[in-house]
């Protein structure tokens, strides 16, 4: 549970910068924006789960005893991957951005220098 519901909120988060940049945004304002948007919907997410296993986190109810260990194991897994997702996608998205396109100019930049002009061709 705890897996998909990061998996989801990152690739939502990135989904909105990518489109982002594809009207024109550098990839920190394309990740900013896509935090901002994605902000909301992510809290009301992970405090749904959150508030839905908190009974059992708390030991409540009877033979509740048993259930408290996973149920801190959830409350706090939740947690750390808001963390992680609001925190940790945003920096890698704009490293890894970065890193893609410095490869797509020095790539660009090869292909320049190998392929001959057309009158050095014929000559």
């Amino acid at each position: 549970m705890l897996v998909g519901l990061v998996k989801k909120n990152g690739i939502m988060m990135v989904d909105f910068a990518v489109e982002a940049q594809r009207h024109g945004k550098t990839p920190v304002e394309a990740i900013h924006e896509a935090c901002l948007v994605r902000f909301r919907p992510i809290m009301m997410t992970t405090m749904a789960a959150l508030v839905g296993t908190l009974p059992i986190a708390l030991g409540l109810g009877a033979g509740a005893e048993s259930r408290r260990p996973l149920g801190l194991a959830v409350v706090g897994g939740l947690v750390v991957s808001q963390l992680l997702t609001l925190y940790i996608t945003p920096v890698y998205y704009v490293y890894i951005e970065g890193l893609r396109l410095r490869l797509a100019r020095r790539r660009a930049s090869r292909e320049q220098h190998q392929i001959p002009s057309t009158a050095e061709a014929t000559s």
